[in-house]
């Protein structure tokens, strides 16, 4: 295989990652291009090499830099602006975790936190306020942990997955 062709394998399947992630097929690509690029490149480059419009780029790396997925780069006597992906796995897999447990747990937990106040003394509510505080429960010990796994260092993380994979 072609290095342009694993390139763009790559590329596709990332974008189709990056959907599990809870982005779009083409914020996924536009990492993963950053992410095999050596040196900075601007959204030129991006728009050419992934057949999108500048404006597409200019909200898929704004998301990517806010999720700490893609650094800008300047350089000097250049009026455009560089972009470069970040390659390190883990810090790539605590973003990914940190932007999930944003979107999908904290809702999740306030939602639980106010629906486990129902008032009530009947069959119905005790069952009902026994499975919310179940979820709730559930759902706190599972925000903690990835909390912990977001604000541990990479070798605790390296050796966890290691000793997982055993």
């Amino acid at each position: 295989m072609q290095l342009d062709e694993g390139k763009r394998q790559f590329i596709e399947s990332w974008g189709q990652l990056g959907i599990s992630w809870g982005t779009n097929k083409t914020m996924g690509m536009v990492h993963a291009l950053l992410m095999m690029e050596p040196e900075p490149v601007c959204a030129d480059y991006i728009m050419e090499q992934l057949h999108i419009s500048r404006g597409n780029v200019n909200t898929n790396t704004r998301t990517l830099i806010d999720w700490g997925l893609v650094h800008k780069k300047f350089k000097k006597g250049e009026r455009k602006e560089y972009f470069i992906g970040e390659k390190d796995v883990v810090t790539i897999f605590k973003a990914v975790i940190s932007q999930r447990k944003k979107k999908e747990l904290d809702p999740m937990l306030k939602v639980l936190n106010e629906i486990s106040k129902v008032e009530g003394n009947c069959e119905e509510s005790n069952e009902f306020c026994k499975v919310v505080n179940e979820l709730k429960q559930f759902s706190h010990n599972a925000d903690k942990a990835l909390t912990n796994m977001i604000n541990t260092e990479r070798k605790w993380i390296m050796g966890a997955l290691m000793k997982f994979m055993r």
